[in-house]
């Protein structure tokens, strides 16, 4: 009996070690007034190291690319889309094409126009992760970000 009970506490423990969710990538939020009628809205992705994610500006056909859904709200509205530093690109065999990404860390962008003092802006973000070895699924995150 004791010799089993080992062997079932020994298969749990090595399920539950193949079972952990992988978590590459960290999303923090901030926004900055320009002035009493712009904002700018930031969403900074830290990246483990060996891992990436996509530019917002992907082609069709290869990874699933950074993007963002903005809840339509009254106190704000967006000016322009979504902007990005400069990404790294090269071919990736997995995708057959040559794609752009970001490691280590990246902040987006997205502008926007204050119709009242202080608003909150919230959505949902989309990225996919990956490593030289895998992808993992494309993740959408809500995000709530207060312009004060």
């Amino acid at each position: 009996m004791r010799k089993l009970c080992i062997l079932v506490t020994l298969v749990i423990i090595k399920i539950s070690a193949f079972g952990q969710i992988e978590k590459p990538v960290k999303w923090s939020y901030a926004a900055k007034k320009i002035n009493a009628n712009e904002a700018v809205v930031y969403f900074k992705a830290t990246i483990n190291k060996g891992w990436h994610v996509y530019s917002l500006n992907s082609k069709d056909g290869g990874p699933v690319k950074t993007g963002f859904t903005f809840k339509a709200m009254p106190g704000y509205k967006l000016l322009g889309n979504a902007t990005e530093p400069t990404p790294i690109t090269h071919f990736e065999k997995s995708f057959g094409m040559n794609v752009s990404y970001f490691e280590n860390t990246v902040i987006f962008q997205q502008k926007i126009k204050l119709k009242t003092a202080t608003v909150t802006v919230k959505g949902t973000l989309e990225y996919m992760a990956c490593n030289d070895k895998k992808c993992l699924p494309p993740e959408d995150v809500d995000f709530v970000i207060p312009v004060k």
